[in-house]
């Protein structure tokens, strides 16, 4: 009869139609106590204290027994299926499916559901939060009071919370804003400091165009942070609240930091000051910090020192606008002047200020008469040096051109303060402290533009936040953009993001100003050799870039690409974010482009040649990095490299994976390039060369339809070798994205192909390429027989390397068929091979699967060991799927050794390095293996959304080999959470999957523990 334990709402017992009566209260808290800990045992002492606090009658113990006696009699009414109440030594222990208890199954099925949102089955995680929603019937324990019952209603309000997160987590993954509110919003006036469920419903209304209510919704839940917490709001709400502002989509927005003493007389002319006028400021927060309290350093009136602040940065980055600001705000400070010089550094013709006429024009600032002034440069900077010493004074030399036009202008021992700015960084002056300054935050970025507009109709929040981005937040471009929309009040802002999309460079100028303009006074600063490097980089199709790339784009040698690059930087045309990697800001970039489009000094024919090049580069220098990286894999020969391109230095296999990495964003947009530009041929040999990279960092959508077409070319050309290799290439992505049945099948196809090809080498390849996709399904017969066959073709021709990997995959096949000293022989015949060949990659290989075998055999000690040496050779070679693999093995034999926190810190690191490479198979052991840790250190509740999450993984990617060992994972925690039926079908299951692979070792298990199981269920019964 189906009955079920209600803890929801008012505490009862329900079968059929009936209710129980259990009288008291005392007697339903005393149910919810055995109810709530469904098959576990409770002490005597705990129910007590559950019952009546600190209050327990004069006999308690009696009490409570009278209690059980009621819950018994109350429990008659589910006829055979009744739970039983045991009596134990000083404790009690209710046998009770905790599924028929219905918080139970509801915390159950909410955690559940939270593990399967992870693995990313939202459908099937959805379907469990439906379940557990019917399951609550109302506020736990109604009616109940007492600290148990307080304490239960708290926990069980944080798994109400978390369902509904999950919930709006998955609907705001599919797009379903609107779906998300009703999920949310009622709890956020429950929750007003919960700064995760203010994101999710902030960018829920956002997406459902309630774009008032999601800022106001962030603003106040700031506020109340701050306010109630005394810090300031996580990063997670200013960036949800910066990409509203931004008008990024919603859906990536989701999936998306002294005394002053006394001091000399001051002459009685009033101190000169001719500082341009400051602005209404905004944002530079840090930047004005550590400006003005470098300048307040040491100014008693005993200081001897100069302070010298260098303020660097690209044009219009706004130097002057910050030293000016900061120059007003320190007025006081400086009582004997503010002096400011240009010196003229951005000066179309190329002149700067001469020393002696910036000399000349601080000394008449002074008050120096005309006829007073020396002739001689030495006699300026001794006069000005005199005239300074005993003056605290500011003094802003602007736009500096060099260190050589400003050491002459620095007043020497005094108190006075000098800040230079420059577009260019200022090596070789004394006592310098430099200040690089980057664009503005997106934030300050739209506050400027917003202060510059004023009070104004027709401005949209969004189109503000394009229009700062498409300005590359650049102040200067800011302010250029704001006086535009200005001076035409007819416009919107959409009508001036309209212009800025259509040609943002073009249309960023007002009456007076152009960054076009700006940018050509840097541009034209520059020598010929600087000039050429400058535009080419216009025509880079990536981001970052290093001198390589730029040798390839000018025809430069490397080292003239990189003396000129470092030459650039000082000039603050291109960045270096990290050591030898550039790149350039984005209006800059657009200058750039605009000059080669032009064709003033570079022909259409010269921008394709140079743009050819860059992509020969890259492909050609893939090729050597991946024949280092990969040496294993069978090669379609792309051609003769060109001599004239230089290419990266690559020591050694890590050198070429770190260089693979580095370049990621560089190869795709090549890939990109090369399949809407390149010649077919070109797209094969260059997906070829980087197909082992996609699949090691986890870019399998895009390798895939790329392969399809490089199969398409070979046929089409005739080259069947080729097309056997593309074929190779393509079914190792399916089997990297678990998609077996179309591995197999291309496999297939391969194979055939080669053994018309006769190339005996090839053959064994596709062989291996086989063996792995039916390994992974569990057909392991066949891939012994398969090895077998490869293993007598490489004899033939004496291949030691690929006889050590054909050893190695025969061994794997003899491993799940319990042939254990045949695998054995087989690894440990690989591992001589791989080591005396140098092979890293297969000696770690064979390693770990050494290991396996002797984790099966129970000997874990040496496992570890195994697993550990394969993890030392592997390190330094960059394989980040592989290392995660091994790591993971790593934490199953350090679970079965006991250490097992360690092996659960294990698994929470790899975790998302196997989803972000998309290695599914790999997800779901690491999600059982998890799940298996919990269960070995007793806690097999919140082990069972780890099993079911790995089982639905598995049988989504059809990778029978692991079902076998994720359901029988899954039935031993099951049967340790009470929850016997549910076990015994699953290890029905098992046993039946581990039959039909024909795995002997675990049939063998699954059969054993089903015989436990329903001797146990027999007995109960």
């Amino acid at each position: 009869m189906e009955f079920e334990i209600r803890l929801s709402g008012a505490v009862e017992v329900r079968a059929a139609d009936e209710r129980s009566d259990l009288g008291s209260t005392k007697t339903r808290i005393t149910l919810a106590s055995l109810a709530w800990d469904a098959g576990r045992t409770v002490s005597v002492d705990t129910l007590i204290h559950r019952i009546w606090d600190d209050h327990p009658p004069g006999k308690p113990r009696e009490a409570l027994h009278t209690h059980v006696s009621r819950i018994r009699a109350a429990l008659r009414i589910a006829g055979e299926d009744a739970p039983r109440i045991a009596s134990r030594t000083n404790s009690y222990v209710m046998y009770v499916d905790p599924d028929r208890v219905d918080l139970r199954c509801y915390t159950s099925c909410v955690e559940q559901a939270r593990s399967l949102r992870a693995s990313g089955d939202g459908e099937a995680a959805l379907r469990l939060l439906d379940r557990a929603d019917r399951c609550w019937h109302g506020e736990p324990l109604a009616g109940i009071n007492g600290s148990w019952a307080e304490h239960l209603r708290a926990t069980v309000g944080e798994t109400r919370l978390a369902a509904a997160m999950t919930r709006a987590e998955i609907l705001l993954g599919e797009g379903r804003f609107t779906d998300a509110v009703p999920v949310l919003l009622p709890l956020a006036a429950d929750h007003p400091l919960d700064e995760a469920l203010a994101e999710r419903l902030a960018v829920a209304l956002y997406g459902s165009n309630r774009t008032a209510e999601a800022t106001r919704l962030l603003q106040r839940t700031r506020q109340r942070v701050v306010r109630d917490i005394g810090l300031d709001a996580g990063r997670g709400l200013h960036r949800v609240h910066q990409g509203i502002l931004s008008g990024t989509p919603a859906g990536a927005l989701f999936r998306q930091e002294g005394g002053e003493g006394v001091h000399p007389a001051r002459p009685t002319r009033q101190p000169p000051d001719n500082l341009p006028r400051d602005i209404p400021w905004i944002g530079r927060r840090d930047e004005v910090r550590q400006l003005t309290s470098a300048l307040c350093e040491g100014q008693g009136a005993s200081a001897v020192v100069v302070t010298v602040e260098a303020i660097d940065g690209m044009p219009g980055v706004g130097k002057t606008s910050l030293v000016t600001h900061v120059a007003h705000r320190l007025r006081e400070r400086f009582p004997d002047g503010r002096l400011f010089v240009s010196l003229g550094g951005g000066s179309p013709d190329r002149t700067a200020t001469s020393p002696d006429r910036a000399l000349t024009e601080l000394l008449r600032l002074l008050g120096t008469e005309s006829q007073e002034l020396p002739h001689k440069t030495d006699e300026l900077i001794a006069l000005w040096r005199t005239a300074a010493r005993d003056r605290r004074m500011l003094v802003i030399l602007d736009d500096a051109i060099s260190s050589e036009q400003v050491a002459p202008l620095l007043p020497g021992a005094s108190p006075t303060a000098v800040i230079v700015t420059s577009r260019r960084r200022l090596p070789g002056l004394p006592g310098v402290r430099p200040l690089s300054l980057n664009v503005l935050p997106p934030h300050d970025a739209v506050a400027l533009f917003t202060r510059r507009l004023g009070a104004r109709g027709g401005v949209d929040e969004a189109d503000v936040a394009d229009i700062v981005r498409i300005c590359g937040y650049l102040p200067l471009a800011i302010e250029i953009a704001a006086s535009r929309l200005l001076a035409r009040p007819s416009w919107t802002t959409a009508d001036l993001l309209r212009q800025l999309r259509r040609a943002r460079l073009a249309q960023l100028h007002d009456g007076e100003r152009a960054m076009t303009h700006v940018f050509s006074l840097s541009y034209r600063a520059l020598t010929p050799e600087q000039q050429l490097v400058f535009r080419r980089i216009g025509l880079h199709t990536g981001i970052e870039f290093d001198a390589c790339a730029v040798a390839a784009l000018t025809g430069l040698t490397g080292d003239a690409a990189e003396r000129v690059l470092e030459e650039l930087q000082t000039h603050h045309l291109v960045i270096e974010k990290s050591p030898y990697r550039f790149t350039m800001h984005d209006l800059l970039r657009g200058y750039a482009r605009s000059l080669v489009e032009t064709g003033d000094s570079d022909s259409a024919e010269d921008s394709r040649q140079a743009v050819r090049r860059l992509m020969d580069h890259y492909v050609q220098a893939a090729d050597r990095a991946d024949r280092l990286a990969y040496p294993v894999r069978s090669r379609i020969d792309i051609g003769v490299e060109s001599p004239e391109l230089t290419g990266p230095e690559l020591a050694d296999a890590h050198a070429a994976e770190q260089w693979l990495i580095t370049e990621r964003a560089n190869l795709l947009n090549t890939l990109d390039w090369l399949a809407e530009h390149g010649t077919s041929r070109q797209l094969a040999c260059g997906v070829h060369v980087l197909v082992g990279f996609l699949e090691m960092e986890g870019h399998l959508v895009t390798a895939e339809p790329l392969l399809r077409r490089a199969v398409a070319h070979w046929q089409t050309a005739g080259d069947s070798a080729a097309q056997v290799r593309a074929l190779l290439d393509l079914s190792s992505v399916y089997n990297h994205s678990a998609r077996y049945a179309e591995g197999i099948s291309v496999a297939n196809e391969a194979l055939e192909l080669a053994r018309t090809v006769g190339d005996l080498r090839l053959e064994s390849e596709c062989i291996h390429q086989l063996s792995i996709t039916l390994w992974q399904t569990g057909q392991f017969k066949q891939v012994r027989t398969l090895q077998q066959h490869s293993l007598n073709l490489l004899t033939q021709i004496d291949d030691k390397r690929q006889a050590a990997r054909s050893r190695n995959m025969l061994g794997i096949a003899h491993l799940h068929l319990g042939e254990n000293q045949e695998a054995l022989e087989c690894f440990s015949m690989a591992l001589a091979d791989f080591t005396e060949l140098g092979d890293g990659r297969g000696r770690y290989s064979a390693l770990n699967n050494i290991a396996s075998l002797s984790e099966r055999m129970g000997d874990t000690e040496t496992a570890e060991h195994a697993y550990r040496e394969a993890i030392s050779v592997a390190e330094g070679m960059g394989y980040r799927r592989e290392k995660a693999t091994l790591h993971m093995n790593l934490a199953s034999v350090l679970d079965a050794r006991g250490n097992t926190e360690e092996a659960l810190s294990i698994y929470e690191q790899v975790l998302p390095v196997l989803r972000e490479v998309g290695d599914r198979r790999a997800e779901a052991i690491a999600l059982n293996g998890t799940g298996r840790a919990h269960r070995t250190a007793g806690r097999a509740e919140e082990a069972l959304p780890w099993h079911v999450s790995a089982l639905s993984v598995i049988r989504r990617i059809h990778a029978a080999s692991e079902e076998a060992d994720v359901l029988y994972d899954l039935a031993l925690t099951e049967r340790a959470t009470g929850r016997m039926l549910q076990a015994v079908a699953h290890m029905e299951e098992s046993l039946a999957v581990s039959k039909r692979l024909g795995a002997p070792v675990e049939e063998a298990r699954a059969a054993r523990s089903l015989a436990e199981m329903r001797g146990v269920l027999a007995q109960r019964r």
